[in-house]
């Protein structure tokens, strides 16, 4: 595993140990698998993504209603 022994492996740890305390550990790994998680959701969807507003029923009535409301004026 990248040359490194069991002995290499193990002053790692102790040394990521004493860094962010024993309490922080799950919080980062946590961390690591959300990121890996939304990694591998983010490859498998689709590249592009529709960001064009939705028209609403609301809008359209707007639109009408504003023409005939100057006309009156």
């Amino acid at each position: 595993m990248f040359g490194l022994g069991m002995q290499e492996l193990i002053i790692i740890l102790v040394i990521i140990l004493v860094l962010f305390g024993a309490k922080r550990l799950p919080e980062l790994a946590g961390g690591i698998g959300k990121a890996i998680k939304n990694f591998k959701k983010s490859m498998s969807e689709p590249d592009e993504i529709d960001v064009t507003p939705k028209k609403t029923v609301t809008d359209d009535k707007e639109k009408k209603e504003k023409p005939e409301e100057e006309q009156k004026k």
